[in-house]
Protein backbone atom coordinates (compact mmCIF):
# COMPACT_ATOMS: atom_id res chain seq x y z
CA UNK A 1 0.00 0.00 0.00
CA UNK A 2 1.47 3.64 -1.02
CA UNK A 3 2.52 5.26 1.96
CA UNK A 4 0.41 8.38 2.84
CA UNK A 5 0.62 11.79 1.08
CA UNK A 6 0.54 15.22 2.64
CA UNK A 7 -0.84 18.21 1.84
CA UNK A 8 1.38 20.99 3.54
CA UNK A 9 1.07 24.56 4.14
CA UNK A 10 3.97 26.06 5.61
CA UNK A 11 3.39 29.76 6.73
CA UNK A 12 6.57 32.06 7.09
CA UNK A 13 6.70 35.85 8.01
CA UNK A 14 9.27 36.64 5.51
CA UNK A 15 11.67 34.43 3.00
CA UNK A 16 14.96 33.29 4.65
CA UNK A 17 18.07 31.32 2.96
CA UNK A 18 18.20 28.37 6.03
CA UNK A 19 14.44 27.76 4.68
CA UNK A 20 14.32 27.97 0.85
CA UNK A 21 16.43 24.83 0.55
CA UNK A 22 14.37 23.03 2.72
CA UNK A 23 11.28 24.10 0.98
CA UNK A 24 12.70 23.17 -2.61
CA UNK A 25 13.31 20.08 -1.02
CA UNK A 26 10.50 19.40 0.32
CA UNK A 27 8.49 20.35 -2.96
CA UNK A 28 10.32 17.14 -4.78
CA UNK A 29 9.43 15.19 -1.81
CA UNK A 30 7.24 11.85 -3.54
CA UNK A 31 5.10 11.91 -0.02
CA UNK A 32 4.65 16.51 0.12
CA UNK A 33 2.54 18.54 -1.63
CA UNK A 34 3.79 21.97 -0.50
CA UNK A 35 2.45 25.52 -0.57
CA UNK A 36 4.26 28.37 0.93
CA UNK A 37 2.45 30.77 2.34
CA UNK A 38 4.30 34.88 3.25
CA UNK A 39 3.50 37.39 5.12
CA UNK A 40 5.86 39.97 4.01
CA UNK A 41 8.66 39.37 1.25
CA UNK A 42 11.23 41.22 3.76
CA UNK A 43 15.00 39.81 2.27
CA UNK A 44 14.08 38.84 -0.65
CA UNK A 45 13.07 42.31 -1.51
CA UNK A 46 15.89 45.21 -0.76
CA UNK A 47 15.12 46.96 2.24
CA UNK A 48 16.53 48.00 5.71
CA UNK A 49 17.47 46.11 8.74
CA UNK A 50 17.94 47.14 11.72
CA UNK A 51 19.98 44.59 13.29
CA UNK A 52 22.54 45.12 10.46
CA UNK A 53 22.52 48.85 10.01
CA UNK A 54 22.13 48.73 6.58
CA UNK A 55 19.84 47.68 3.44
CA UNK A 56 19.91 44.38 2.95
CA UNK A 57 17.95 41.74 0.05
CA UNK A 58 19.87 38.58 0.34
CA UNK A 59 21.90 37.31 -3.26
CA UNK A 60 20.64 33.60 -2.88
CA UNK A 61 17.55 32.81 -4.55
CA UNK A 62 14.64 32.66 -1.69
CA UNK A 63 11.13 32.26 -3.79
CA UNK A 64 12.55 29.66 -6.43
CA UNK A 65 12.07 25.63 -6.69
CA UNK A 66 8.52 25.52 -4.55
CA UNK A 67 5.43 27.29 -4.81
CA UNK A 68 4.88 30.09 -3.04
CA UNK A 69 2.30 33.19 -2.24
CA UNK A 70 2.36 36.47 -0.39
CA UNK A 71 -0.39 37.18 1.38
CA UNK A 72 -1.23 40.93 2.51
CA UNK A 73 -0.31 41.75 5.61
CA UNK A 74 -2.67 44.68 7.08
CA UNK A 75 -0.31 45.17 10.33
CA UNK A 76 2.58 47.47 10.79
CA UNK A 77 5.11 46.07 9.75
CA UNK A 78 7.12 46.27 12.54
CA UNK A 79 8.22 43.94 15.46
CA UNK A 80 4.71 44.09 17.68
CA UNK A 81 1.70 41.77 17.75
CA UNK A 82 -0.02 43.98 15.18
CA UNK A 83 2.96 44.25 12.85
CA UNK A 84 1.92 40.61 11.02
CA UNK A 85 -1.97 40.75 10.57
CA UNK A 86 -2.38 38.74 7.52
CA UNK A 87 -6.40 38.10 7.35
CA UNK A 88 -6.27 36.50 4.29
CA UNK A 89 -4.70 33.60 5.77
CA UNK A 90 -8.40 32.52 6.97
CA UNK A 91 -9.68 31.70 3.40
CA UNK A 92 -5.88 30.35 2.46
CA UNK A 93 -6.40 27.45 5.30
CA UNK A 94 -10.32 27.07 5.17
CA UNK A 95 -10.65 25.94 1.54
CA UNK A 96 -7.33 24.68 0.90
CA UNK A 97 -7.85 21.10 2.13
CA UNK A 98 -4.53 20.78 3.65
CA UNK A 99 -3.76 17.98 5.88
CA UNK A 100 -1.43 20.01 8.00
CA UNK A 101 -0.43 23.56 8.76
CA UNK A 102 3.18 24.16 9.78
CA UNK A 103 3.94 27.90 11.43
CA UNK A 104 7.08 29.49 11.49
CA UNK A 105 5.15 32.70 13.14
CA UNK A 106 5.35 32.47 16.50
CA UNK A 107 2.87 33.27 18.93
CA UNK A 108 3.54 36.68 19.75
CA UNK A 109 1.98 38.00 15.98
CA UNK A 110 -1.74 38.50 15.38
CA UNK A 111 -0.82 36.05 12.03
CA UNK A 112 -0.75 33.18 14.32
CA UNK A 113 -3.81 33.40 16.13
CA UNK A 114 -5.44 33.34 13.00
CA UNK A 115 -3.95 30.56 11.35
CA UNK A 116 -4.45 28.86 13.94
CA UNK A 117 -7.96 29.05 14.47
CA UNK A 118 -8.53 28.93 10.98
CA UNK A 119 -6.50 25.26 11.10
CA UNK A 120 -8.60 24.14 14.01
CA UNK A 121 -11.93 25.20 11.85
CA UNK A 122 -10.17 23.19 8.64
CA UNK A 123 -9.56 20.64 10.71
CA UNK A 124 -6.13 20.74 9.69
CA UNK A 125 -3.26 19.26 12.07
CA UNK A 126 -1.36 22.78 13.40
CA UNK A 127 2.09 22.29 13.82
CA UNK A 128 4.82 25.01 15.65
CA UNK A 129 7.56 25.15 18.07
CA UNK A 130 10.08 27.32 19.27
CA UNK A 131 14.03 27.62 19.27
CA UNK A 132 14.97 28.68 22.68
CA UNK A 133 16.22 26.24 25.34
CA UNK A 134 15.82 28.03 28.24
CA UNK A 135 13.10 30.50 29.66
CA UNK A 136 15.65 33.46 30.41
CA UNK A 137 14.34 36.55 28.01
CA UNK A 138 16.99 37.80 25.77
CA UNK A 139 16.97 41.33 27.46
CA UNK A 140 17.17 39.48 31.32
CA UNK A 141 13.62 40.74 32.46
CA UNK A 142 12.81 38.51 34.87
CA UNK A 143 8.76 39.10 34.88
CA UNK A 144 9.03 37.65 31.62
CA UNK A 145 10.92 34.90 32.31
CA UNK A 146 7.63 33.93 35.02
CA UNK A 147 5.39 35.12 32.08
CA UNK A 148 6.74 32.42 29.72
CA UNK A 149 6.79 29.58 32.50
CA UNK A 150 2.97 30.22 33.03
CA UNK A 151 1.77 30.91 29.40
CA UNK A 152 4.05 28.36 27.20
CA UNK A 153 2.74 24.95 28.82
CA UNK A 154 -1.02 26.48 27.53
CA UNK A 155 0.33 27.86 24.09
CA UNK A 156 2.47 24.65 23.58
CA UNK A 157 -0.30 22.26 24.08
CA UNK A 158 -2.53 24.15 21.16
CA UNK A 159 0.02 22.50 18.89
CA UNK A 160 -1.18 18.98 17.36
CA UNK A 161 2.77 18.57 17.28
CA UNK A 162 5.07 20.74 18.93
CA UNK A 163 8.31 20.71 16.48
CA UNK A 164 12.04 21.29 18.13
CA UNK A 165 15.27 22.31 16.26
CA UNK A 166 17.36 20.80 18.78
CA UNK A 167 17.67 18.47 22.09
CA UNK A 168 18.07 21.73 24.02
CA UNK A 169 14.40 22.52 23.24
CA UNK A 170 13.19 19.36 23.54
CA UNK A 171 14.29 19.44 26.85
CA UNK A 172 12.70 22.63 27.40
CA UNK A 173 9.50 21.49 25.98
CA UNK A 174 9.28 18.72 28.70
CA UNK A 175 10.60 20.57 31.27
CA UNK A 176 7.02 22.66 30.66
CA UNK A 177 4.68 19.67 30.69
CA UNK A 178 4.51 18.79 27.30
CA UNK A 179 4.00 14.93 26.73
CA UNK A 180 7.17 13.23 25.41
CA UNK A 181 4.54 11.40 22.24
CA UNK A 182 3.86 15.49 21.30
CA UNK A 183 7.28 16.86 20.79
CA UNK A 184 9.29 15.96 17.37
CA UNK A 185 13.07 16.63 16.81
CA UNK A 186 13.51 18.26 13.62
CA UNK A 187 17.41 19.57 13.32
CA UNK A 188 17.55 23.28 12.65
CA UNK A 189 19.76 22.39 9.49
CA UNK A 190 21.40 24.36 6.45
CA UNK A 191 21.67 23.44 2.51
CA UNK A 192 25.12 21.30 3.48
CA UNK A 193 25.52 20.30 -0.38
CA UNK A 194 25.21 24.07 -0.85
CA UNK A 195 27.61 24.79 1.79
CA UNK A 196 30.17 22.06 1.03
CA UNK A 197 30.20 22.65 -2.88
CA UNK A 198 30.97 26.17 -1.79
CA UNK A 199 33.86 25.99 0.20
CA UNK A 200 35.27 23.16 -2.06
CA UNK A 201 35.46 25.94 -4.83
CA UNK A 202 37.73 28.77 -2.60
CA UNK A 203 40.99 29.04 -2.97
CA UNK A 204 42.13 29.26 0.44
CA UNK A 205 45.47 30.99 0.40
CA UNK A 206 43.99 33.62 -2.65
CA UNK A 207 41.27 35.00 -0.33
CA UNK A 208 43.29 35.04 3.00
CA UNK A 209 46.06 37.27 0.51
CA UNK A 210 43.07 39.51 0.21
CA UNK A 211 42.41 40.10 3.66
CA UNK A 212 46.11 41.03 4.41
CA UNK A 213 46.71 37.29 6.08
CA UNK A 214 50.36 36.16 5.95
CA UNK A 215 50.65 32.08 5.87
CA UNK A 216 51.44 31.57 8.75
CA UNK A 217 48.96 33.48 10.63
CA UNK A 218 46.01 31.89 12.72
CA UNK A 219 42.20 33.76 11.49
CA UNK A 220 39.92 33.79 14.72
CA UNK A 221 36.93 34.34 13.07
CA UNK A 222 33.01 36.16 14.64
CA UNK A 223 30.34 35.99 12.23
CA UNK A 224 27.20 37.27 13.45
CA UNK A 225 25.42 40.47 13.59
CA UNK A 226 27.18 43.09 16.37
CA UNK A 227 24.52 43.06 18.67
CA UNK A 228 24.97 43.26 22.77
CA UNK A 229 23.54 39.64 23.42
CA UNK A 230 26.01 38.33 20.39
CA UNK A 231 28.80 39.52 23.18
CA UNK A 232 31.49 40.26 19.96
CA UNK A 233 32.98 42.80 22.62
CA UNK A 234 34.04 39.37 25.03
CA UNK A 235 35.90 37.79 21.78
CA UNK A 236 37.72 40.88 21.36
CA UNK A 237 39.02 41.60 25.21
CA UNK A 238 39.73 37.39 25.13
CA UNK A 239 41.84 37.84 21.49
CA UNK A 240 43.49 40.61 22.99
CA UNK A 241 44.08 38.98 26.83
CA UNK A 242 45.22 35.70 24.62
CA UNK A 243 47.69 37.65 22.47
CA UNK A 244 48.74 35.00 20.94
CA UNK A 245 51.36 35.61 18.02
CA UNK A 246 50.37 35.24 14.53
CA UNK A 247 46.69 35.73 14.53
CA UNK A 248 44.16 38.07 13.73
CA UNK A 249 40.59 38.12 14.88
CA UNK A 250 38.09 38.93 12.06
CA UNK A 251 34.73 40.52 12.23
CA UNK A 252 32.34 39.30 9.83
CA UNK A 253 29.08 41.42 9.92
CA UNK A 254 27.87 44.67 10.82
CA UNK A 255 25.52 46.24 13.55
CA UNK A 256 25.45 49.03 16.79
CA UNK A 257 28.84 47.64 18.08
CA UNK A 258 31.28 48.21 15.97
CA UNK A 259 32.26 52.14 16.51
CA UNK A 260 32.57 50.55 20.34
CA UNK A 261 34.81 47.29 18.73
CA UNK A 262 36.44 49.62 16.75
CA UNK A 263 37.65 51.85 19.60
CA UNK A 264 38.32 48.78 22.11
CA UNK A 265 40.88 47.63 19.53
CA UNK A 266 42.58 50.74 19.23
CA UNK A 267 42.70 51.05 23.28
CA UNK A 268 44.27 47.75 23.54
CA UNK A 269 46.02 47.85 21.16
CA UNK A 270 45.48 45.33 18.81
CA UNK A 271 43.85 47.71 15.86
CA UNK A 272 46.63 46.56 13.22
CA UNK A 273 45.18 42.71 14.42
CA UNK A 274 41.76 43.24 13.63
CA UNK A 275 39.83 42.88 10.42
CA UNK A 276 35.86 44.06 10.18
CA UNK A 277 34.47 43.40 7.00
CA UNK A 278 31.16 44.51 7.45
CA UNK A 279 28.15 43.31 6.11
CA UNK A 280 28.92 39.90 4.26
CA UNK A 281 25.88 38.37 1.97
CA UNK A 282 25.05 34.82 1.79
CA UNK A 283 27.12 33.97 -1.70
CA UNK A 284 30.22 35.58 -0.14
CA UNK A 285 29.86 33.69 3.52
CA UNK A 286 31.78 30.02 1.95
CA UNK A 287 34.80 32.05 1.45
CA UNK A 288 34.81 33.91 4.82
CA UNK A 289 34.47 30.05 6.61
CA UNK A 290 36.90 28.60 5.06
CA UNK A 291 39.60 31.38 5.33
CA UNK A 292 39.02 31.30 9.23
CA UNK A 293 40.89 28.50 11.27
CA UNK A 294 38.32 28.99 14.24
CA UNK A 295 35.20 30.51 14.66
CA UNK A 296 33.85 31.63 18.12
CA UNK A 297 30.52 32.64 19.09
CA UNK A 298 30.38 34.20 22.60
CA UNK A 299 26.66 34.94 22.93
CA UNK A 300 25.04 35.36 26.36
CA UNK A 301 21.05 34.50 24.40
CA UNK A 302 21.72 32.29 21.42
CA UNK A 303 18.61 30.03 20.44
CA UNK A 304 20.67 27.72 17.99
CA UNK A 305 23.16 30.02 15.93
CA UNK A 306 22.89 28.28 11.58
CA UNK A 307 26.12 29.74 11.59
CA UNK A 308 27.65 27.13 13.22
CA UNK A 309 26.32 24.60 10.68
CA UNK A 310 27.71 26.72 7.83
CA UNK A 311 30.99 27.05 9.43
CA UNK A 312 31.41 23.20 10.11
CA UNK A 313 30.14 22.68 6.29
CA UNK A 314 32.89 25.11 5.11
CA UNK A 315 35.63 22.54 7.55
CA UNK A 316 35.87 25.35 10.01
CA UNK A 317 35.68 24.32 13.75
CA UNK A 318 33.51 26.36 16.05
CA UNK A 319 34.38 27.38 19.93
CA UNK A 320 30.95 28.89 21.89
CA UNK A 321 29.53 29.90 24.74
CA UNK A 322 27.06 27.27 26.61
CA UNK A 323 24.02 29.86 25.62
CA UNK A 324 24.52 28.96 22.51
CA UNK A 325 21.61 25.86 21.29
CA UNK A 326 23.80 24.75 18.51
CA UNK A 327 26.82 23.78 21.18
CA UNK A 328 25.29 21.04 22.70
CA UNK A 329 24.47 19.18 19.36
CA UNK A 330 26.71 20.03 16.93
CA UNK A 331 30.14 21.32 18.89
CA UNK A 332 29.73 19.03 21.96
CA UNK A 333 30.32 15.41 20.33
CA UNK A 334 33.28 17.25 18.14
CA UNK A 335 35.09 19.15 20.75
CA UNK A 336 33.96 19.41 24.14
CA UNK A 337 36.64 21.35 25.64
CA UNK A 338 35.46 24.40 22.70
CA UNK A 339 32.33 25.23 24.93
CA UNK A 340 32.87 28.13 27.57
CA UNK A 341 30.92 29.93 30.26
CA UNK A 342 29.05 32.95 28.34
CA UNK A 343 30.43 36.33 29.84
CA UNK A 344 33.51 34.79 31.16
CA UNK A 345 36.55 36.85 28.99
CA UNK A 346 39.11 34.85 30.58
CA UNK A 347 37.93 31.06 30.48
CA UNK A 348 37.36 32.19 26.78
CA UNK A 349 41.25 33.87 26.68
CA UNK A 350 42.33 30.19 27.70
CA UNK A 351 40.73 28.72 25.75
CA UNK A 352 41.62 30.51 22.58
CA UNK A 353 45.38 30.63 23.51
CA UNK A 354 45.32 26.57 23.62
CA UNK A 355 42.98 26.19 20.39
CA UNK A 356 45.15 28.75 18.19
CA UNK A 357 48.82 27.38 19.23
CA UNK A 358 47.34 24.08 18.87
CA UNK A 359 47.34 24.08 14.58
CA UNK A 360 47.56 20.36 14.16
CA UNK A 361 44.70 19.89 16.28
CA UNK A 362 42.09 22.50 14.47
CA UNK A 363 43.37 20.55 11.01
CA UNK A 364 41.84 17.25 12.52
CA UNK A 365 38.62 19.16 13.85
CA UNK A 366 38.18 20.86 10.16
CA UNK A 367 37.58 17.19 9.06
CA UNK A 368 35.40 16.06 12.18
CA UNK A 369 33.50 19.21 11.58
CA UNK A 370 32.82 18.04 8.27
CA UNK A 371 31.62 14.44 9.68
CA UNK A 372 29.69 15.92 12.11
CA UNK A 373 27.85 18.13 10.28
CA UNK A 374 26.49 15.30 7.91
CA UNK A 375 24.20 13.94 10.60
CA UNK A 376 22.26 17.48 10.84
CA UNK A 377 21.25 17.59 7.34
CA UNK A 378 17.76 18.87 5.20
CA UNK A 379 17.26 15.43 4.88
CA UNK A 380 16.56 14.32 8.41
CA UNK A 381 14.63 17.23 9.22
CA UNK A 382 12.40 16.78 6.16
CA UNK A 383 11.85 12.98 7.70
CA UNK A 384 10.90 14.28 10.97
CA UNK A 385 8.48 16.69 9.83
CA UNK A 386 6.59 13.96 7.56
CA UNK A 387 6.73 11.69 11.22
CA UNK A 388 5.66 14.56 13.08
CA UNK A 389 2.95 15.01 10.26
CA UNK A 390 2.14 11.29 10.56
CA UNK A 391 1.39 11.43 14.76
CA UNK A 392 -0.53 15.03 14.50
CA UNK A 393 -3.20 14.03 11.52
CA UNK A 394 -3.53 10.52 12.70
CA UNK A 395 -3.78 12.14 16.43
CA UNK A 396 -6.86 14.74 15.12
CA UNK A 397 -8.54 12.46 12.61
CA UNK A 398 -8.01 8.84 13.43
CA UNK A 399 -6.20 7.88 9.75
CA UNK A 400 -4.25 10.29 7.47
CA UNK A 401 -5.73 10.60 3.65
CA UNK A 402 -3.79 8.03 1.56
CA UNK A 403 -5.04 8.95 -1.66
CA UNK A 404 -2.64 9.89 -5.35
CA UNK A 405 -3.29 13.75 -5.32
Amino acid sequence: MAEAKFRLLALGTHPVPYMAPIFRRMAKHPRLELEVAYCTLRGAERGYDPEFGTEVEWDVPLLDGYEWKLVPNKGSGTEGFWGLNNPGLKKIIREGNFDAVFSFLGYARASFWIAQRAAKQARAAFLFGADATTLEPRDGRVWKKWFKRITWPHIFRLADQVLVPSSGTRDLMRSLGIPEDRITLTPYSVDNDWWMAQASRVDRAAERRKLGLREQEMAVLFCAKLQPWKRPMDLLKAFAKANVPESKLVFAGEGPERAELEAEAARVGIAGRVIFLGFVNQSLLPAVYTIADLMVLPSSYEPFAVVVNEAMCCGCPVMASDQVGAARDLILPVAPDFVFPARNVDALAKKLDVAVKDRKRLAQLKEAAVLHITTWSPERNIEATIQAMEIAVGRLRGSWRSEAR
